[in-house]
């Protein structure tokens, strides 16, 4: 009875219902807007072009960058539809392994779970840039070095969270503060007890060389 007066509310009786129901064109039955869809659209004459796009403006690795994007399109699909930079990797799409862990204004995030809309003007950099003038960071050397990698997939967001870590901590730091500030990072293969000797040591240098990161 409820479902009959609601359908009887929005303009449709239940004799139409039915007779789409019977004829298998249910689906061409235009059910008038409800009077909640009528107000929002009478408050915002906008909502509908949500689905539209939106040029917006983003620093990737020291380049400035102008794209088209829906308001639904994730920092990461950019980066790699769009501005063809792969370093992140798409692997969970749900914040969880953090293979797409990006620099963005200088804090690590996971671009899968980053609106491309919200990093409008900011400045992201990915494991691309951070070497300089051809050179390997002390992350990235030491990453090499110690064998931190197996497949390579998480190596990248790895990179980019040790380089934080050491940014945000400073280079003295244990083996419980690496696996602390890595936690947000998996790797399938298993390969921590490098990846953590490859923090350490790259930290270790760093102090050793009074230098940055």
């Amino acid at each position: 009875m409820a479902q009959r007066n609601k359908i009887e509310h929005e303009g449709v009786t239940r004799r139409d219902f039915l007779k789409g129901l019977g004829t298998g064109v249910l689906g061409s039955v235009v059910i008038p807007a409800s009077p909640l869809v009528k107000s929002v659209k009478a408050a915002s004459p906008d909502v509908e072009e949500l689905a539209g796009t939106v040029s917006i403006q983003i620093t990737v690795n020291g380049k400035v960058h102008k794209v088209s994007v829906e308001p639904r399109t994730t920092l990461l699909s950019v980066l790699r539809e769009q501005l063809q930079v792969t370093g992140p990797k798409p692997v969970c799409d749900r914040g969880e392994c953090g293979a797409c862990t990006v620099l963005l204004n200088g804090k690590p995030v996971n671009a899968c779970m980053v609106l491309a809309v919200d990093a409008e003007n900011a400045n992201i950099v990915t494991a691309e840039g951070l070497a300089e003038g051809g050179e390997l960071t002390e992350v990235q050397q030491a990453f090499v070095e110690k064998d931190g990698l197996m497949c390579g997939f998480c190596t990248p967001g790895f990179v980019i969270s040790a380089t934080a870590l050491i940014k945000e901590k400073g280079t003295k730091l244990t083996l419980a503060d690496v696996k602390a500030g890595l936690a947000g990072n998996l790797c399938r293969c298993g390969t921590y007890p490098k990846v953590f000797e490859a923090v350490l040591t790259a930290a270790r240098r760093i102090e050793e060389k009074g230098g940055g990161v």
